[in-house]
């Protein structure tokens, strides 16, 4: 029987990845003071308006219990606020403060240059394909282009 070798496991090869991808992200958005999964929970608020922490953890694919963590400590930084929904005093939505909100534009540009020093080793056709890829491993539904 022969053994594969580790560097060609995949769950070997996506978690060095996810770890190296972390790093390079950790370090370009440190400048916002904001980590890559607040940028997670701010994008899809920036996306979708004020949602519940479930839909955010739903959307981010977390578990309850870790939203909670990073909406308490993004409401510390002034990045975002729990409201009541006028609709259903039982729910809460999350929000984005002013402070939140301005970071928008920067973030989002920081975001692509990472994201192009990432992949910067890879030609235009590897890059679509790796995105591809992972999002069907990801089972990640992408957007329709046009």
């Amino acid at each position: 029987m022969r053994h594969e070798r580790l560097q060609s496991c995949i769950n070997y090869l996506l978690t060095v990845s996810q770890h190296e991808v972390f790093q390079v992200f950790s370090e370009g958005l440190s400048q916002f003071n904001i980590t890559p999964g607040q940028y997670g929970v701010l994008r899809c608020l920036w996306e979708d308006g004020p949602c519940t922490p479930k839909e955010i953890a739903q959307t981010l694919r977390l578990e309850n219990s870790t939203i909670s963590g990073v909406l308490d400590r993004m409401e510390k930084k002034d990045l975002i606020r729990r409201v009541t929904d006028e609709n259903d005093r039982r729910s809460v939505r999350v929000v984005t403060t002013e402070l939140g909100s301005s970071l928008k534009e920067d973030v989002l540009r920081v975001i692509g240059e990472l994201n192009d020093k990432v992949l910067s080793d890879l030609t235009s056709s590897q890059r679509e394909a790796l995105i591809r890829d992972l999002s069907l491993i990801g089972k990640v539904d992408m957007p329709e282009e046009g």
